[in-house]
């Protein structure tokens, strides 16, 4: 039986698939895409900007009154929101650029509490290459499709696989040599690390038990939003690594039950090696 999904959830998937498809045309003529330069190793593309137009256009349609935060056009709509789309049309986009099927359209949905706090009510995040949808809302779940997911069981470090975004060029080079740290302390321990270049679909794959673990220093909101309500939706933890909101500091170390303090550990101390405020 299908599940049914909540007018929220209805909303932001239609605006995806439709996204998508654009996206897949433009991906299969990768070659075509004129491309901007905005930084070492960043790029956006027409691919991009017509993602984020779509899924504008669709979401504001829907719910009107809601605010965006958004990769490429920023923040808009009302500076006192009580509902905001966090949104990165295009996660992965040197992937896609490069003719590398492993990126995904990526939206949060936050609502704003009465104490003035926000939270992560639902998120979604889609990878049309492989027609895989990971959604989450708080409380009901996570999802991949229609199965329900929870983080892997492995207890074993040498059993454990883990995710991260290796630094490039624009990143602080404090940054670059606590990764090194962390990435040294961990190799002869583990089963193996990733790097596969799209931080929301590392988050997702955590939250489906393909990866047991995922750090990253740095990110943006957009890049992280959607993924950490899943993840805790499929039983994992998901905090920065002195344990607050990774919303906050952009630092995030995701992973099941037992495998998050022992990555924290790893991350904390490759910081403190290089000098980042750990406190």
């Amino acid at each position: 039986m299908a599940l049914r999904l909540s007018p929220h959830m209805t909303i932001m998937q239609n605006a995806a698939h439709k996204a998508a498809k654009r996206l897949l045309r433009d991906f299969n003529e990768v070659e075509q895409l004129q491309v901007s330069v905005k930084g070492p190793g960043d790029f956006v593309s027409q691919a991009d900007l017509r993602a984020e137009a779509s899924l504008r256009e669709d979401l504001n349609k829907a719910r009107p009154g809601y605010a965006f935060l958004m990769e490429e056009s920023g923040a808009s709509g009302s500076d006192n929101w009580t509902w905001r789309w966090v949104i990165d049309p295009l996660d992965g986009t040197s992937n896609f650029l490069h003719g590398i099927p492993h990126w995904a359209i990526s939206i949060g949905l936050e609502r704003r509490l009465q104490d003035g706090t926000t939270e992560t009510a639902a998120s979604l995040i889609y990878a049309p290459t492989v027609a895989e949808m990971f959604w989450a809302e708080k409380g009901i779940g996570a999802y991949l499709n229609e199965r329900r997911l929870r983080v892997s069981a492995r207890r074993n470090l040498t059993e454990a696989v883990f995710a991260t975004g290796i630094p490039f060029a624009a990143v602080a080079p404090a940054n670059r040599l606590a990764f090194a740290r962390t990435l040294g302390s961990l190799m002869p321990q583990v089963a193996g690390i990733r790097r596969f270049g799209a931080a929301a679909l590392d988050l997702a794959w955590v939250a489906a038990g393909r990866y047991d673990g995922y750090w990253e220093l740095g990110l943006k909101p957009w890049d992280s939003n959607a993924g950490l309500l899943i993840v805790r939706e499929a039983g994992g933890y998901a905090t920065d690594p002195q344990g607050h909101d990774p919303r906050d500091t952009g630092n995030i170390v995701a992973a099941n039950p037992t495998m998050h303090p022992i990555l924290t550990a790893a991350v904390l101390d490759g910081m403190q090696a290089a000098g980042l405020a750990t406190g």
